[in-house]
């Protein structure tokens, strides 16, 4: 289990660093395993049933062997002396926090958006959303982005921390596992229908109180909490993920405009509800004021998780 002054040290070399140094990369580590296993599952299971024991069968074997990878990092690591165990547990942590990354992607987006350069802002973007944006206008760009920072505030930023305080390192590993598996195979389209179900199942799991509670955190932070709550509880069924329409309303609420519409992924329009009301038109400072709300979920997490581990 973590104490307290682990998870502040991990918050803050989150903070510090942002994307974890490349000698240790979980995501990277991940995703390498997960394209290794889809290619030599899909390429010889052509039933449905069998892609489905598959993709059970890696959710599984990632799951816990990037769990049980962390207990034994840190376990080797404590017998050379206890501090040592404690800064890997800190690296581990800092490791499946995307706070200052996910901040860092939306104000690389921002800087050409400064200067009036919509070509370059569309190929910045395009490196962090999978929807097309060769054509899109500023304020679809600006919506692309804060999408993706409210869809990843629950992913990247609440869940880890919940899971951490919970079970440590270990524990927010396998949550990091089962949340790579979803951004990468847990799609409805072939060929991932069956491949990737279980995965996407079991992200919506563990997602789901983390979401609701970090648009609590959102409506707390809002000069408008019970505007907050009404519009979550109002629209954010009508987004077809469980959790992503939670976050997303919540932060669309609390900065008062409106997210979701028509959005192309490779030429094929796929329209998204349209979650929040547009009291206000969403430009570079609604986004830079989506980033504050995401810094101050961020520490307002780790304080009370570090208070948590404190008392308990």
């Amino acid at each position: 289990m973590p104490t307290a002054l682990t998870l502040g040290c991990a918050y803050m070399l989150d903070r510090l660093l942002g994307d974890p140094p490349h000698w240790y990369h979980p995501v990277q580590a991940m995703g390498s395993v997960i394209r290794l296993a889809e290619k030599f599952a899909l390429s010889r299971i052509k039933s449905s049933s069998g892609r489905r024991g598959a993709g059970i069968v890696l959710t599984l074997a990632l799951v816990s062997g990037s769990a049980l990878s962390g207990l034994l990092l840190i376990d080797l690591a404590a017998r050379l002396h206890p501090w040592l165990g404690s800064l890997f547990e800190v690296v581990i942590l800092a490791a499946c926090f995307a706070n200052r990354s996910l901040g860092d992607a939306a104000r690389s987006v921002l800087i050409p958006l400064a200067t009036g350069d919509l070509p370059q802002a569309r190929i910045v973007l395009s490196s962090y959303v999978g929807r097309d944006t060769q054509n899109l206008p500023e304020p679809e760009i600006l919506r692309a982005t804060l999408e993706t920072v409210a869809e990843n505030t629950t992913d990247g930023v609440t869940a880890p921390i919940f899971y951490a305080v919970l079970g440590g390192a270990p524990l927010a590993l396998a949550f990091k596992a089962v949340s790579t598996l979803d951004s990468m195979i847990g799609y409805r389209d072939e060929p991932y229908t069956h491949f990737g179900w279980f995965a996407a199942k079991a992200d919506d799991l563990l997602n789901w109180l983390p979401a609701r509670l970090t648009a609590l955190t959102l409506a707390a932070l809002s000069a408008k909490p019970a505007q907050v709550i009404r519009l979550v509880r109002r629209d954010a069924g009508r987004d077809p993920s469980p959790n992503s329409g939670v976050s997303i309303v919540a932060f669309a609420a609390a900065l008062g405009v409106r997210l979701g519409g028509e959005n192309y992924y490779r030429g094929i329009l796929k329209p998204k509800p349209y979650l929040g009301d547009a009291c206000f038109p969403l430009t570079p400072e609604r986004l830079r004021e989506g980033l504050a709300l995401l810094e101050k979920t961020a520490f307002l997490w780790t304080a009370l998780g570090a208070g948590l581990l404190l008392v308990f």
